[in-house]
């Protein structure tokens, strides 16, 4: 039995203003109907799968939960870490909670933000690999690079890998080069993109984590030792997970490691890095122009243009190589080749001080979520929205609605300023 392991702490700000750091992009709809974070764990559904276990953050629990209960799927666990530690710590926390009950545990660990359209594909590459992981070796999974990347790291293999994509001895991992040397690992044929996506027993990652970083295993033992339940989730405790250092899996275990093995993927992959490669992964029109619901492209070329709000049109002009996002209370513009830097805008709101740079118009809640419409110096209105059933208590052992909750939520719709001094009503 393989264990999904999907990994929705992060917050990227390359997609601003559609993901920030309340609400980030695993959890949106970039492409189709389902988000990045319901198509992971979808893809890792099937006879040979366990139920998913999840690692989050407490801010993001409640979003976990509804958006897997919307495609029918009862996670195995959700594990909250108190703080962001990167991937080594994580992927370490959810080897020992499973080793404690399955000590032949595997653990794919995933992603939840990534776009990897043939499904069936990808879960016959994990297969592949099972040999592999069987004889005791650490399986990561890379991507047959298409062009020369500057923005990825890669995999050197021992050798090319065979038409029959088996494991192939991993030589070391290369951090993201320059052109000219991803041209030449490119025509090398013996590279591949490192898609961050592992396969091991649990057993076996625990041992390299006491053989190359003890330093991470004794305060994340510690927390997984005493982690509580709360609510149907499972919450690290917070001391000594503050202790454990802030590094990631290749740098931590992967790159000092000797076991390793690289499976090769062939099919469609992207990690949805910006707004360029979001506008590469839609589908465009003859003009190469990408356009959501509420967006018009007149006489555009090779542009993404996209209205993430109800009732928000969004109309292009003769725009060439345009990236154009409209939201309810943030527009971005940009040109197509400067689609890494906005990062750069977000750092700009921060430096202002304006609430958009972190904070997505809903917050969610587990009863449903509140969007602010209008704010004010001394008023604010919201729509509040209740998911059915929740008066009665929520499935899947979720918390029940508090009680009050519901006055108290109604009491935040509107303020209105009457008299000089603001009323509720």
């Amino acid at each position: 039995m393989i264990y999904p392991t999907i990994l929705c702490g992060g917050s990227g700000t390359r997609l601003w203003p559609l993901s920030r750091k309340s609400y980030p992009k695993q959890f949106v709809p970039l492409l189709g109907d389902q988000t990045l974070f319901q198509a992971s764990a979808l893809r890792l559904c099937g006879a040979e799968f366990a139920a998913p276990l999840v690692l989050t953050n407490s801010d993001f629990r409640f979003i976990v939960t509804e958006q897997l209960a919307k495609i029918g799927l009862d996670p195995g666990a959700i594990l909250i870490e108190p703080e962001g530690r990167n991937t080594a710590p994580a992927v370490l926390a959810a080897a020992l909670h499973l080793l404690a009950t399955d000590p032949e545990a595997v653990l794919l660990v995933a992603p939840s933000d990534h776009a990897i359209p043939d499904a069936a594909a990808f879960r016959a590459a994990v297969m592949r690999g099972m040999a592999a992981v069987a004889a005791g070796q650490i399986v990561t999974f890379g991507i047959t690079p298409q062009h020369p990347e500057t923005g990825y790291g890669y995999l050197e293999l021992s050798a090319p890998p065979g038409a029959e994509g088996a494991p192939v001895a991993l030589t070391r991992f290369v951090e993201k080069p320059d052109l000219a040397r991803a041209e030449a690992m490119l025509a090398a044929g013996n590279f591949l993109w490192n898609a961050g996506i592992f396969l091991f027993r649990a057993a076996d990652m625990i041992a390299a984590f006491e053989a190359h970083a003890p330093e991470v295993l004794a305060p994340v033992r510690a927390a997984v030792d005493s982690a509580r339940a709360d609510l149907g989730f499972l919450r690290l405790a917070p001391e000594p997970w503050a202790k454990a250092p802030d590094i990631s899996l290749d740098y931590a275990v992967m790159e000092r490691a000797a076991n390793l093995a690289a499976v090769p993927f062939s099919g469609a992959w992207s990690d949805l890095g910006g707004w360029d490669a979001v506008w590469a992964a839609q589908t465009q029109d003859g003009a190469g122009v990408a356009t959501s619901d509420g967006a018009t492209a007149i006489e555009c070329r090779d542009s993404l243009l996209r209205s993430e709000s109800e009732g928000v049109e969004l109309v292009g002009i003769g725009l060439k190589n345009i990236i154009a996002v409209a939201m309810s209370d943030a527009v971005l513009v940009a040109d197509m080749s400067r689609a890494q830097d906005v990062k750069k805008a977000v750092d700009a709101l921060k430096a202002r001080k304006a609430a958009q740079a972190v904070q997505f118009p809903k917050d969610h809640r587990p009863w449903g979520y509140f969007e602010t419409l209008a704010l004010g110096p001394r008023f604010q209105v919201k729509r509040i929205v209740v998911h059915p059933g929740v008066g009665g208590g929520l499935p899947s052992g979720q918390e029940r609605w508090p009680r009050g909750a519901m006055a108290s939520a109604l009491k935040t719709l509107m303020y209105m300023e009457l008299s000089g001094a603001p009323r509720r009503c």
